[in-house]
Parts: C-alpha cells; sequence; structure tokens
C-alpha cells in the first residue's frame, strides 16, 4: 500500500511546473519618445492582427489614432517617420507603436515579414488610417 503512494507523489513531483511571466516590452511612450496618449473609452475594443508584409514591400504612409503595440515574429522592418525617424526591427523584437504620426515601414528581408499587433480603441472605430496617397 506504500509503495504506490511514494511512487505517487514522485510522480507528482516531477511533473509539477511552474508558470512564468515575463514583460517583453512597458512605456509610457512610443518607440521615438513621444509621451502615449491619455483617453477614457465607453467601450473598449480590443483588435489583435496578424500582418504579413513581403520580402521588399514599403507600406503606405499612414498611422493610427489609438494605441497599439506589437511583436515582429518573423523578418526584418525599417520603420520610419516622415521627419527621418528609424527604427529597426528584426524577428522577436517588440515595439510601443506611434499614435497619430504618419509613418511607414519596409520589409527589408528575403522572408515575409509577419508582426502581431494589439490595439486598444474605441468599439468600432478603425485602427488604422492612410495618409493622402499624394503626399508620398
Amino acid at each position: 500500500m506504500l509503495k504506490p503512494v511514494l511512487l505517487g507523489l514522485m510522480l507528482a513531483t516531477t511533473s509539477v511546473s511552474a508558470a512564468t511571466s515575463k514583460d517583453l516590452i512597458k512605456s509610457t511612450q512610443s518607440w521615438n519618445g513621444d509621451k502615449l496618449p491619455a483617453y477614457a473609452l465607453t467601450q473598449p475594443e480590443v483588435t489583435i492582427k496578424e500582418i504579413v508584409i513581403a520580402p521588399g514591400e514599403k507600406l503606405p504612409w499612414h498611422q493610427h489614432p489609438v494605441i497599439n503595440a506589437g511583436i515582429l515574429l518573423s523578418g526584418e522592418l525599417v520603420v520610419q517617420t516622415r521627419d527621418g525617424n528609424k527604427l529597426h526591427l528584426k524577428a522577436g523584437d517588440t515595439l510601443i507603436e506611434l499614435v497619430n504620426t504618419s509613418h511607414t515601414g519596409t520589409n527589408i528581408s528575403s522572408e515575409p515579414a509577419k508582426i502581431v499587433v494589439f490595439y486598444l480603441a474605441e468599439q468600432g472605430v478603425g485602427v488604422t488610417i492612410l495618409d493622402d496617397e499624394h503626399r508620398d
């Protein structure tokens, strides 16, 4: 009777593992150093997007009216603002995106750049606004 109980306890102790947690990014600022805006939401809506950018592809100039953050899963991106600020991202890098600031991104790698982005907005509000195409 004692052997099965001891065996059960031994197996239970060897199979127990603890979950871990670490912050990948945490800040009150976007990647260019601008302070994130404060805003109140009546009905918050979270959107998680997977964006895939082909090798050599350049995204159109755009901006986000809401706070968002992402992690680059594969590829290599250069994000640039109209005033010349640049951020070079490699797979595994995280970023807190710009809010209400025009920017573009270019995949400079030979593989698709895959980024997962998390947005927090008022329900029904668009999370990306394309700039006037004639400004580029």
